[in-house]
Protein backbone atom coordinates (compact mmCIF):
# COMPACT_ATOMS: atom_id res chain seq x y z
CA UNK A 1 0.00 0.00 0.00
CA UNK A 2 2.52 2.44 0.98
CA UNK A 3 4.52 2.09 -2.61
CA UNK A 4 1.33 2.09 -4.31
CA UNK A 5 0.78 6.14 -2.51
CA UNK A 6 4.67 6.52 -3.63
CA UNK A 7 3.78 5.82 -6.75
CA UNK A 8 0.74 7.99 -7.05
CA UNK A 9 2.33 11.16 -5.16
CA UNK A 10 5.30 10.75 -7.34
CA UNK A 11 3.24 11.17 -10.48
CA UNK A 12 0.97 13.53 -9.24
CA UNK A 13 3.86 16.09 -8.59
CA UNK A 14 5.36 15.28 -11.92
CA UNK A 15 2.00 15.64 -13.98
CA UNK A 16 2.02 19.16 -12.16
CA UNK A 17 5.64 20.11 -12.79
CA UNK A 18 4.80 19.88 -16.58
CA UNK A 19 1.88 21.74 -16.70
CA UNK A 20 -0.39 24.43 -15.64
CA UNK A 21 -2.86 23.04 -12.64
CA UNK A 22 -5.50 24.76 -11.08
CA UNK A 23 -7.12 24.53 -8.31
CA UNK A 24 -10.56 26.02 -7.31
CA UNK A 25 -14.14 26.43 -5.34
CA UNK A 26 -17.55 26.88 -5.93
CA UNK A 27 -19.80 28.52 -3.94
CA UNK A 28 -23.57 27.67 -5.20
CA UNK A 29 -26.67 25.71 -3.97
CA UNK A 30 -24.57 22.38 -4.76
CA UNK A 31 -20.63 23.74 -3.71
CA UNK A 32 -17.75 21.80 -5.17
CA UNK A 33 -13.87 22.04 -5.35
CA UNK A 34 -11.98 21.15 -8.60
CA UNK A 35 -8.84 20.06 -9.71
CA UNK A 36 -7.73 20.88 -13.63
CA UNK A 37 -5.07 20.41 -15.92
CA UNK A 38 -4.68 22.38 -18.87
CA UNK A 39 -3.33 21.43 -21.94
CA UNK A 40 -2.21 23.88 -25.04
CA UNK A 41 -3.33 26.95 -24.76
CA UNK A 42 -7.42 26.11 -25.17
CA UNK A 43 -7.91 22.36 -23.83
CA UNK A 44 -8.68 22.23 -19.72
CA UNK A 45 -10.39 18.89 -18.42
CA UNK A 46 -11.61 19.29 -14.63
CA UNK A 47 -12.13 16.78 -12.12
CA UNK A 48 -15.07 18.30 -9.47
CA UNK A 49 -15.88 16.98 -6.01
CA UNK A 50 -19.36 18.07 -4.28
CA UNK A 51 -18.31 19.48 -1.19
CA UNK A 52 -22.13 19.55 0.39
CA UNK A 53 -22.31 18.78 4.09
CA UNK A 54 -22.50 14.65 4.09
CA UNK A 55 -20.72 12.24 2.91
CA UNK A 56 -23.90 10.39 1.29
CA UNK A 57 -24.18 13.94 -0.48
CA UNK A 58 -21.40 13.71 -2.55
CA UNK A 59 -21.06 13.90 -6.02
CA UNK A 60 -18.34 13.80 -9.38
CA UNK A 61 -17.91 15.53 -11.99
CA UNK A 62 -15.35 15.33 -14.78
CA UNK A 63 -16.20 18.22 -17.56
CA UNK A 64 -13.62 19.07 -20.92
CA UNK A 65 -13.65 22.74 -21.20
CA UNK A 66 -12.58 24.88 -23.65
CA UNK A 67 -11.32 28.25 -23.76
CA UNK A 68 -13.55 30.42 -26.38
CA UNK A 69 -11.51 33.68 -25.59
CA UNK A 70 -8.37 34.89 -23.64
CA UNK A 71 -6.95 37.72 -22.43
CA UNK A 72 -4.38 38.54 -19.65
CA UNK A 73 -7.17 39.24 -17.60
CA UNK A 74 -9.90 36.77 -18.25
CA UNK A 75 -10.76 34.02 -20.17
CA UNK A 76 -13.98 32.60 -21.80
CA UNK A 77 -14.72 29.39 -21.90
CA UNK A 78 -17.76 27.04 -22.19
CA UNK A 79 -17.60 22.68 -21.76
CA UNK A 80 -19.74 19.73 -21.46
CA UNK A 81 -19.12 16.59 -18.84
CA UNK A 82 -20.88 14.26 -16.89
CA UNK A 83 -22.00 13.97 -13.05
CA UNK A 84 -22.62 11.05 -11.13
CA UNK A 85 -24.24 11.23 -7.17
CA UNK A 86 -26.39 13.70 -6.52
CA UNK A 87 -28.23 15.08 -10.08
CA UNK A 88 -26.61 11.96 -12.39
CA UNK A 89 -26.79 13.78 -15.81
CA UNK A 90 -24.89 15.51 -18.08
CA UNK A 91 -23.06 19.59 -17.13
CA UNK A 92 -22.69 21.84 -19.45
CA UNK A 93 -20.88 24.29 -17.84
CA UNK A 94 -20.21 27.95 -19.49
CA UNK A 95 -18.17 30.50 -17.55
CA UNK A 96 -15.57 33.32 -17.25
CA UNK A 97 -12.22 33.42 -15.16
CA UNK A 98 -11.05 36.63 -14.04
CA UNK A 99 -7.32 37.43 -12.73
CA UNK A 100 -7.73 41.05 -11.84
CA UNK A 101 -3.95 41.02 -10.03
CA UNK A 102 -0.58 41.69 -11.45
CA UNK A 103 0.75 38.09 -10.92
CA UNK A 104 -1.98 35.96 -12.81
CA UNK A 105 -1.97 33.16 -10.25
CA UNK A 106 -4.75 33.88 -7.93
CA UNK A 107 -8.33 35.10 -9.28
CA UNK A 108 -11.78 34.65 -9.48
CA UNK A 109 -14.80 33.20 -11.68
CA UNK A 110 -18.46 32.61 -12.10
CA UNK A 111 -20.01 30.26 -13.90
CA UNK A 112 -23.62 28.94 -15.10
CA UNK A 113 -24.29 25.05 -15.79
CA UNK A 114 -27.59 23.38 -16.56
CA UNK A 115 -27.25 19.61 -15.29
CA UNK A 116 -29.27 17.47 -17.86
CA UNK A 117 -30.27 14.68 -15.39
CA UNK A 118 -30.70 11.16 -16.33
CA UNK A 119 -34.60 11.30 -15.25
CA UNK A 120 -36.65 13.57 -14.84
CA UNK A 121 -34.99 16.08 -12.24
CA UNK A 122 -32.76 18.73 -14.52
CA UNK A 123 -31.59 21.78 -12.82
CA UNK A 124 -29.72 24.93 -13.26
CA UNK A 125 -26.59 25.66 -11.05
CA UNK A 126 -24.87 29.04 -10.87
CA UNK A 127 -21.59 29.67 -9.11
CA UNK A 128 -18.73 32.07 -8.51
CA UNK A 129 -15.69 31.51 -6.58
CA UNK A 130 -11.73 32.02 -6.09
CA UNK A 131 -9.21 29.56 -8.21
CA UNK A 132 -5.45 29.14 -8.34
CA UNK A 133 -3.03 29.16 -10.78
CA UNK A 134 0.60 26.86 -10.22
CA UNK A 135 2.38 29.12 -12.62
CA UNK A 136 5.52 27.43 -13.61
CA UNK A 137 7.85 30.13 -14.28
Amino acid sequence: MKKLLFIALFCLISWTSFSQTTITFHQSNLPFIGVNHQFGEKFIPEFRVGTDSYFESMSAELAANYIFKKSDRFEFYGGAGLRVGVFDGVVVPIGLNIYPFEQKDFGFHIEGAPIISFNDDSIFRGSFGIRYRFIKN
